[in-house]
């Protein structure tokens, strides 16, 4: 593996955290006229870097791939915009925003969370390089760009429409191949008193939790806060708060500022969080040697699962198609001879069929119709909101199934 380099550091990548094979790209869901046509799979092989630290996959596709046609919408998930909600909500009050502030977010997606900017009338701009999912977004009032955001980008925004107050970047920091060339651009942008907000998953509940799924093509890193820390520091930028949350599994809220803008000073939960990842050693390569195993492990509980339930004439479908429940399928070789079909409220996905695994995906109410035995909760990280949309399963005998961090029947 001497020709592949850290994307931050280019230091040469020969350590593994897992190998899940050759799979597809995750959001590239199949119409009904692509079944007989050839599917291209890229190795899915995680590495983390010894120099320093970043657990990454190599880029294999391009993000204007990626992201020129993208099925995800963030809407679709109540949870998710109650997420958004309060974040806003919060914000607001944290940082005095109001119709005199600017607030930007970059992959800002169908315009759920600067929604609630637009209502409370303070000024905002969305940045997506999704052409079909900001048209969303600005026919929902929220203005929006069409930009892959980098550092270029960062000074044809500034020029154009100034520097924010608040600049926020949730659930995009892992898809990005040049993080250098990213965060680069955050500090360009962000105004001199400005504020940037964050959220990723957190690579230390990854690891605890074995969540192996959310490795897929368009996650290009895996990040823990030492990772993060450093590489804003690299770029001029000091993280100087970070809260824990349960969002996706467990993720990071981090808020940085330019380094030289002392009047935001660094929080305990700073020290704190650097803490609880030197003690479950993020910084020593041996705290990855049994990540391989576990992994290996749920998948043989997950099939056995599911060979036991067939065996017995029961019926079992996915409820959700999601990317982290592609990696999963494919990982795990699950077809129609195990999941008869999954359900997805997103119009998007509905007609289609799963990347690689060629599932049906229908709209919930097909659950409803052939009543099964159980339903495989994909989307894990939304087993509550899901098992309360369906509770009436439970109404014939059925029952709902997660698979990580191993197979549990709720």
């Amino acid at each position: 593996m001497s020709d592949r380099s850290c994307r931050l550091c280019n230091t040469p990548l020969s350590h593994t955290v897992v190998d899940l094979g050759m799979s597809p790209l995750c959001e590239t869901f199949i119409e009904p006229h692509q079944l007989d046509l050839p599917e291209a799979f890229y190795p899915l092989h995680a590495y983390i870097c010894e120099q320093c630290y970043l657990v990454q996959l190599g880029e294999y596709v391009s993000p204007e791939h990626i992201y020129s046609d993208y099925p995800y919408f963030s809407s679709y998930s109540e949870s998710w915009k109650e997420h958004a909600r309060h974040y806003c909500d919060t914000m607001i009050k944290r940082f005095e925003l109001s119709s005199d502030s600017l607030v930007m977010e970059i992959a800002s997606n169908d315009g759920y969370l600067l929604q609630n900017f637009v209502r409370l009338n303070i000024p905002c701009l969305g940045i997506e390089p999704a052409a079909n999912v900001a048209k969303v977004a600005i026919e929902q009032g929220v203005d929006t760009e069409v930009y892959f955001f980098g550092d270029e980008t960062a000074h044809t925004l500034a020029a154009k429409t100034g520097r924010p107050d608040l600049l926020i970047g949730n659930n995009v920091l892992a898809h990005v191949p040049n993080l250098n060339d990213f965060i680069a651009g955050m500090k360009t942008l962000l105004k001199s008193s400005g504020v940037i907000t964050m959220e990723f998953p957190h690579l230390l509940t990854l690891m605890q939790e074995n969540q192996f799924d959310t490795i897929y093509h368009e996650h290009f890193s895996y990040l823990s806060f030492l990772v993060v820390e450093r590489a804003f520091s690299d770029h001029g930028l000091t993280v100087f708060d970070v809260e824990e949350l349960s969002t996706h599994g467990g993720s990071l809220r981090i808020f940085a500022r330019h380094t030289e803008n002392d009047l935001l000073s660094v929080s305990e939960r700073v020290n704190a969080l650097r803490q609880k990842e030197s003690t479950f050693g993020i910084d020593q390569l041996d705290s990855y040697a049994d990540f391989e195993k576990n992994v290996w492990e749920t998948k043989r509980k997950l099939l056995m699962f599911l060979i036991d339930a067939k065996r017995s004439g029961k019926q079992v479908v996915g409820y959700g198609a999601p990317g982290k429940g592609n990696t999963l399928l494919n990982y795990c070789g699950i077809g129609t001879d195990f999941l008869d079909y999954t359900v997805d409220r997103s119009p998007h996905k509905q007609g289609r069929f799963t990347p690689g695994t060629r599932i049906p995906i229908f709209h919930p109410d097909k659950i409803l119709e052939t009543q099964p035995d159980y339903v495989l909760i994909l989307p894990w990280n939304l087993a509550d909101e899901i098992s309360q949309q369906m509770s009436i399963i439970r109404e014939w005998g059925g029952k709902f199934v997660v698979p990580i961090p191993e197979v549990k029947i709720l």
